[in-house]
């Protein structure tokens, strides 16, 4: 199996590569293996959908706010 960089996979995604490394991290990206402290990503990995809120709507959580 061929892999690539979290550079290379930032300049095939069009993100940055500190996105790369948060992604490797979180264990986003399907097949990535840590190499000393490089990620090696495989070549055909497909970048992951974008988990954050478009909507605007957010989850109140109870309890997590200093106005209790």
């Amino acid at each position: 199996m061929e892999y690539m960089t979290a550079s290379e996979a930032a300049k095939k995604w069009g993100v940055s590569s500190r996105r790369v490394h948060s992604l490797c991290s979180e264990g986003r990206i399907e097949g990535v293996s840590r190499l000393g402290n490089a990620w090696a990503i495989p070549k055909d990995a497909e970048k992951p959908k974008d988990a954050r809120i478009k909507n605007g709507k957010y989850i109140k959580r109870s309890g997590c706010g200093a106005d209790e």
